[in-house]
């Protein structure tokens, strides 16, 4: 799947703080840059901080990429998965219960979390909780975390 560009111009201060409310505790990324842009595509747009694809919007709903997680030191709700996990992980799949080992305090189902490897605590995937950070551990079945981005798909590998 290829990404197609539309066109690309600057936000307005009104409309950078409306998404970095929408962000949460992710809207630091936002926070005193000069430089942002949104860039309209398809499949999904992407907000641009200094040039760098740093939010992605899918389902109208901003997501940081892994990329603004690596680049920021960003202090967020994590889900951290097992080595063996890391092989689905990469390849797009859902989070499921019995992969996960921890998870950071007050994880809740619908917020978007930071999926990180157990051994180098490297972010792998950004997803949206299904259930609680607790139910995530304990349960030995189901899955616990829907991905939407993820090391190697086509967000990770867009430039610009």
């Amino acid at each position: 799947m290829a990404i197609k560009v539309k066109k690309r111009n600057f936000l307005k201060k009104k409309k950078i703080k409306q998404i970095k409310e929408e962000l949460g505790e992710y809207g630091d990324l936002l926070q005193g840059k000069k430089n942002v842009e949104i860039l309209e595509a398809e499949p999904n747009s992407f907000i641009l901080v200094d040039g760098e694809p740093y939010i992605i919007i899918i389902d109208e709903k901003p997501f940081p990429t892994l990329k603004a997680a690596l680049a920021n030191q960003i202090d967020a709700k994590t889900v951290t998965v097992d080595m063996g996990a890391i092989r689905f992980v990469s390849n797009g799949a859902d989070i499921m219960s019995p992969g996960i080992v921890d998870t950071s305090e007050g994880v809740e189902a619908g917020d978007i979390v930071l999926i990180i490897d157990e051994t180098h605590g490297k972010p792998l995937a950004i997803g949206v909780s299904l259930i609680s950070g607790e139910e995530m551990v304990e349960n030995d079945s189901g899955k616990a975390v829907e991905t939407k981005h993820y090391v190697g798909d086509d967000i990770w590998n867009f430039e610009i």
